[in-house]
């Protein structure tokens, strides 16, 4: 009998709602097949454990025990001193050019700096960090068969700058950026997702979490997956956090989990 490829799928924060969503998802009948899949982490362990499962996942995937990591939701202060799973599994995999990416369907938005005070944004965008993202996000729509991706990169402030008078990020960092790694703009924010939606950019590069993510959520608030770009192993989680709120009352909707599943599923199968 042919052993099929293993997929890990991390427990998340055991006071949230990843248990439940995990739960759903492997009952759905909605996910692929041709892998199996393996909760790591225990319902009942105590909420600090949940860095050791998404630890002991890494450590898997680089040994090549499993061909992909799905990421439950956690608390940030679980994985404190990195900003989030993210900063924490790129410290693991010793890599320094990574990004995050929110997928679904057609749309994808990667981001520039992640879980930062907005405060800090302005002085940790540079040319450098712009360029890879770009081509971190180039490559990952060439895994999806679009050969020339247009990638479209937002501006840091109102306007894109409007030519210097409402900053200079655009002119001095964007820009230049934006040139050397053959991508589109810098555009204004406010219209360039929606530009993207209707079928003009196959990807976005935000320049910050916020920026990125809120006009992301308005469209696939229960479906958009994050992705790790990156890594030399798949990680993908569902794009949505712990929900305390609701959680142990069975109302928690598992589509960002099957997505997520699925989508580490596809780029598993290198499709």
């Amino acid at each position: 009998m042919k052993i099929k490829p293993r997929i890990g799928i991390t427990l998340g924060d055991p006071a949230g709602i990843g248990p439940e969503v995990i739960t759903k998802a492997l009952a759905s009948g909605k996910l692929d097949h041709r892998f199996e899949y393996e909760i790591i982490g225990n319902a009942r362990a105590p909420r600090r454990d949940a860095r050791k499962w998404i630890i002991s996942g890494a450590k898997r995937c680089l040994a090549g025990e499993l061909v992909a990591l799905v990421t439950g939701p956690i608390i940030k202060e679980i994985v404190e001193p990195w900003p989030g799973q993210t900063e924490l599994l790129a410290h693991l995999a010793g890599t320094q050019k990574f990004a995050m990416l929110l997928a679904a369907g057609n749309l994808r938005v990667a981001l520039v700096t992640t879980h930062q005070p907005v405060s800090k944004v302005a002085k940790l965008i540079t040319r450098k960090k712009i360029i890879e993202v770009i081509e971190l996000t180039r490559e990952f729509c060439q895994k999806f068969g679009i050969l020339q991706p247009r990638i479209a990169v937002a501006g840091l402030n109102p306007h894109a700058g409007e030519g210097g008078l409402l900053g200079h990020e655009e002119k001095r960092i964007i820009a230049p950026a934006v040139k050397q790694a053959q991508a589109l703009g810098p555009f204004p924010a406010d219209t360039v997702f929606y530009r993207a939606h209707h079928g003009e950019f196959d990807a976005v590069v935000a320049m910050y979490h916020d920026q990125g993510l809120g006009p992301f959520k308005l469209i696939a608030f229960d479906t958009g997956v994050n992705v790790t770009l990156g890594l030399p192993f798949i990680r993908t989680s569902p794009d949505h956090g712990t929900a305390p709120d609701i959680a142990g009352k069975n109302i928690a909707r598992p589509d960002g989990m099957i997505a997520a599943i699925n989508l580490a599923a596809k780029l598993a199968r290198g499709k």
